[in-house]
């Protein structure tokens, strides 16, 4: 069965799926390569949004090893697209709004892996997924051939196109929540010290952030744009996009150094540069608005096992007799909480300070034998998706699928309680708040 929802751009038709009503595709704004976004333009009659858009053009990811490999998708540079997944087009809900991760450089909103559908049907929520430009052609911060922060950008965008229409999806745009994990989280932090941006939603959830490599550096993004201009041999504006993602990878590799240690991206948002501000003028913008936010902020517990356990200079580490596996696991532990750690607490002590309502997490749980343990993207599966599109997961290896149930349930519950009320409280959990004088935080575990 097919249902229309009227936005100001014009009528789109959306499909009934499992209960609830979905609309793929959906254009929220439009651009030529290395231009802002712009308003997408009127149409006339009803246009189908009943199949997913193309997704921003990628190469597989580093994590595929620990997450899996998605579904097989369009890819196209016109992917400023999302998804729209809402109990039904009458009501007013609260929406989440998710960035999704994959270092600047992969993911897609519209994936099997980060359906609204569970969060939708358990908590009577709008669940809309982003996909957004990666990569150089996002990311590129090149005098004469791109100003930076493009896909920064187009986030902004979308939560525009929310505010102006997610009423005739059945939300309300005055109870929308920002959500993102990885670089999405990332995202989600400049958009806390981006006055455009910050008016746009009420809410905030910051999952997994890596505070550690900075919001991004101005002299690391020339750097990035002189490797990828140097190694593309050919006008960026007209390359093919092979050719860009080529290149692309080629500079990725040269940053991740000799031994492929290096997790921090190439191309990310650069302080300073177009909507974002400078770290001081992002420092105060955010603080200033911090006394009407709620923010839910949290990590895993061992954040780097992700890129650790596949690394070859770990795994041979690892086999030194006695000393080796306690060498690697301690690293592990440093760099996780150099990247996200630290980064991730000093954001809730400063805004708390500042007047927000915070509340801190970290996410333990890992099925039992398992390599990666409670590593990067282990809460995913327990949020979004379901137990089929995330089957294959290697992380999840050897998970039982009752425990991880009843986990998902109780965790859904409350971040939807916070979608609602902006506290996570549940029936059976209250979570004290984290305030500089008593930073306390929950610990999820089976």
């Amino acid at each position: 069965m097919t249902v229309t929802a009227k936005t100001t751009a014009g009528e789109l038709r959306g499909r009934e799926e499992r209960g609830l009503v979905v609309f793929r595709g959906v254009r929220y704004a439009e651009s030529a390569r290395f231009e802002a976004p712009r308003p997408v333009g009127s149409w006339t009659g009803v246009r189908d949004a009943t199949a997913d858009g193309p997704i921003a053009p990628q190469l597989p990811s580093r994590l595929e090893a620990v997450m899996g490999a998605p579904e097989e998708s369009e890819q196209a540079e016109d992917c400023l697209n999302l998804t729209v997944t809402t109990p039904g087009v009458d009501g007013t809900r609260p929406v989440l709004v998710w960035f999704h991760g994959g270092a600047f450089v992969t993911g897609a909103g519209s994936w099997d892996w980060y359906s609204g559908h569970r969060l939708a049907n358990q908590g009577d929520v709008v669940v809309v997924g982003v996909n957004y430009r990666l990569g150089a052609l996002g990311y590129l911060r090149a005098p004469g051939v791109s100003e930076g922060n493009l896909g920064l950008r187009d986030q902004i965008a979308a939560l525009r196109w929310v505010r102006d229409n997610i009423a005739a999806f059945g939300g309300d745009p005055d109870a929308v929540t920002v959500a993102g994990q990885s670089a999405g989280a990332h995202a989600v932090a400049c958009m806390l010290g981006i006055p455009e941006a910050r008016r746009l939603f009420r809410r905030a959830i910051v999952q997994s952030v890596p505070l550690g490599i900075g919001l991004g550096d101005a002299r690391k993004a020339k750097r990035s744009a002189e490797r990828f201009l140097a190694f593309l041999d050919a006008d960026p504006r007209t390359a093919t996009v092979p050719e860009i993602l080529d290149a692309q990878r080629r500079v990725a590799t040269v940053s991740a150094g000799r031994l492929g240690l290096t997790i921090a991206p190439p191309f990310m948002p650069v302080s300073g540069t177009g909507v974002l501000p400078s770290w001081k003028d992002w420092q105060r913008t955010a603080l200033a608005a911090a006394d009407d936010l709620d923010v839910l902020i949290g990590t895993t517990a061992l954040e780097t096992a992700a890129f650790h356990t596949t690394n070859p200079v770990f795994r041979a580490v690892r086999r030194i007799p006695v000393l080796g596996p306690v060498l690697a696991d301690a690293a592990t532990w440093v760099a996780g909480a150099t990247v996200f750690g630290r980064g991730t607490r000093a954001l809730a002590f400063d805004l708390s300070r500042a007047g927000a309502r915070v509340w801190a997490y970290r996410f333990d749980y890992a099925p039992e034998g398992s390599v990666f343990g409670a590593c990067h993207c282990i809460e995913l599966p327990f949020l979004f998706g379901d137990e089929q599109s995330w089957a294959s997961a290697p992380m999840l290896d050897g998970a039982d699928e009752t425990r991880t149930r009843d986990l998902g349930v109780r965790l859904r519950a409350s971040w939807l309680a916070f979608l609602h009320s902006g506290r996570p409280d549940t029936e059976d959990l209250v979570w004290p708040r984290f305030t500089a004088a008593a930073p306390t935080v929950h610990h999820w575990r089976d």
